[in-house]
């Protein structure tokens, strides 16, 4: 070689270098971890670097430059847990932190049960106005977008998306009346869901047990599915009965699938009522029936024997007629009230007699009441509460609902931990808090909730991966993870993969566990290291950071509005 060609070589190779000095160092490279990557994949070894919010790199980073190095030697290093039912769109306006789901892993939370934070008129606003006293919020939107836009104003602590409930547009359309709509309110209906699907709705959402929304018929359901199906939304149900009539909703949910060619996720999927304990299998067998036939039905499960409701729901459907005004009217009438006290005492296939499902009113736990007076209640069954008082159990509970303006929220203690393992265990099956996001201080930790508020994932890790051994590590995380994530369209999410957004955690596996109970449920989980949204930490070191990185997530189906000079 020339000595001219030895110095361009040299030349080249300082030009080399140089160029590799200047790449940027990483964010944050988490190092020494056994990744558990989402798809249910065995874990193996390696490190990942974030850069600019996304996954940039994995494998060996240890000679890369990075602003922040974590060691997660002898830690499991996954994708961010996604919560596929998670009630906080009220309470995220309240402490957007949400450290409940934090310390749990939740870096993404799905809600809108039917009954949406949108849209919105001042009618529904007048009658829900006990749901915003409670907490202190003040409506100022009246679409998804304004919503949208005051969360990305005041910052959040996690991703939310939302869908669009068809009890919302029928309260829009028709209020809160036991009525058929006329063709000319069904279009309107539709239209409210089209719009909302524009505005980043993951899709539209029933929740047929509570009133108005068993008002509804199959018909007008699949109408208004067939309008999200349109722009690839999801089908999502709170189904009409989950006791002695569960296959038969099952068969409605499957058919609004196909009719209005969407995908279908059953939420909370169990067989309610001591009278239905064991019926696991045949609702599993009906769900593996319909997706065998080319039906895109999953499901998914917060994995506790005890649900979380209003206390409400234990009145018949036909006494919500007009809503909670009217029901605590017709409480407080004599001939009404002894009429709903016989519905609730004799069985029924036209509603989910939840009265009758329960062991008895020691199987029903008073969490939540709004009227301060009321407050000693909040821990005490509803049979402690009956011998306090000296009153019968059904007289206690409706006069509960008198004096707390039918607003009282409870745990009911109605199903079999068989029944509840076996769904965990179907391959289709993700998993739910189906609790919205809380603290244990502030006006959010006055409240008495259920411990899946606080305790949901740690609680599978520790007691059906680590304990029972139900669900190998890889098999819960893709439940967490990769599983929902897929179902909500969620493309750059839900896996440790280069280009996907950064949501991260990092546990040790043989200590993670939830600490919250149904006698002291305001203790947040324990064992999150890390915690990391969108590249940013909201867990450091297992100490919250206070960082509001979320995102709003938004559905297929939106559009961007259009700027004054593009029309």
């Amino acid at each position: 070689m020339t000595k001219r060609a030895r110095v361009s070589a040299l030349l080249i190779a300082a030009l080399v270098v140089a160029g590799c000095d200047r790449t940027p160092p990483y964010d944050v490279v988490i190092e020494h971890g056994t990744l558990v990557d989402g798809t249910g994949s065995d874990p193996y070894p390696g490190d990942v670097g974030i850069r600019d919010g996304r996954i940039a790199a994995l494998g060996d980073l240890s000679t890369a430059k990075a602003t922040t190095r974590v060691d997660a030697t002898g830690k499991v290093v996954a994708p961010g847990f996604i919560d596929m039912l998670g009630q906080s769109e009220l309470t995220i306006l309240v402490n957007p932190h949400l450290p409940s789901k934090i310390f749990q892993g939740i870096t993404t939370e799905i809600t809108g049960e039917g009954g949406s934070i949108a849209p919105l008129n001042d009618r529904i606003i007048e009658a829900d106005k006990v749901y915003y006293d409670h907490l202190g919020v003040t409506p100022d939107w009246r679409t998804l977008s304004g919503y949208f836009a005051r969360l990305q104003r005041q910052g959040m602590g996690i991703n939310l998306g939302t869908y669009v409930g068809a009890t919302q547009v029928r309260r829009m359309v028709l209020g809160d009346d036991d009525v058929r709509p006329t063709p000319s309110q069904l279009d309107s209906m539709k239209a409210l869901v089209d719009e909302a699907m524009k505005e980043g709705a993951m899709g539209v959402s029933t929740s047929l047990q509570y009133a108005p929304a068993p008002y509804a018929t199959t018909g007008e359901l699949i109408a208004l599915a067939t309008e999200a199906g349109k722009y690839g939304g999801v089908y999502a149900t709170h189904m009409r009965s989950e006791g002695d009539a569960v296959l038969q909703a099952l068969d409605e949910a499957i058919r609004i699938g196909s009719e209005a060619h969407i995908p279908v996720e059953i939420w909370h999927i169990k067989a309610a009522g001591k009278p239905n304990w064991g019926r696991m299998g045949e609702i599993v067998a009906k769900v593996d029936s319909a997706r065998a036939a080319g039906v895109d039905v999953t499901a998914d499960t917060y994995a506790y024997t005890a649900w979380f409701n209003s206390l409400s729901a234990f009145v018949p459907p036909w006494a919500h007629d007009g809503g909670d005004a009217k029901l605590v009217q017709r409480l407080q009438d004599p001939a009404t009230r002894a009429r709903i006290r016989k519905d609730m005492l004799t069985p029924s296939t036209s509603w989910d007699n939840e009265w009758q499902e329960v062991p008895g009113p020691d199987g029903i736990l008073v969490c939540v009441v709004h009227n301060p007076e009321l407050k000693p209640l909040q821990g005490k069954t509803l049979a402690e509460i009956a011998k306090m008082q000296n009153k019968d159990p059904i007289d206690a509970l409706l006069d509960l609902l008198v004096a707390d303006d039918a607003y009282s929220f409870g745990a009911v203690f109605g199903m079999s931990q068989e029944d509840v393992s076996l769904a965990l265990s179907q391959p289709w099956v993700s998993v739910d808090n189906d609790s919205q996001g809380t603290a244990p201080d502030g006006i959010l930790g006055q409240e008495h909730p259920h411990p899946r508020a606080y305790g949901t994932f740690p609680r599978i890790l520790r007691k059906y991966v680590r304990e029972d051994h139900l669900l190998t590590l890889q098999e819960a995380i893709r439940k967490f993870t990769s599983l929902p994530a897929g179902k909500m369209h969620l493309k750059d999410r839900g896996t440790l993969a280069e280009g996907n957004w950064a949501d991260v955690v990092v546990f040790d596996p043989d200590s993670i566990t939830d600490k919250a109970t149904f006698e002291e449920p305001n203790q947040l989980s324990v064992g999150m290291d890390w915690v990391l949204v969108n590249g940013v930490p909201v867990i450091a070191d297992g100490k919250a950071t206070d960082a509001l990185p979320g995102k709003v997530l938004l559905g297929p189906g939106y559009q961007a509005p259009q700027a004054a000079g593009d029309r």
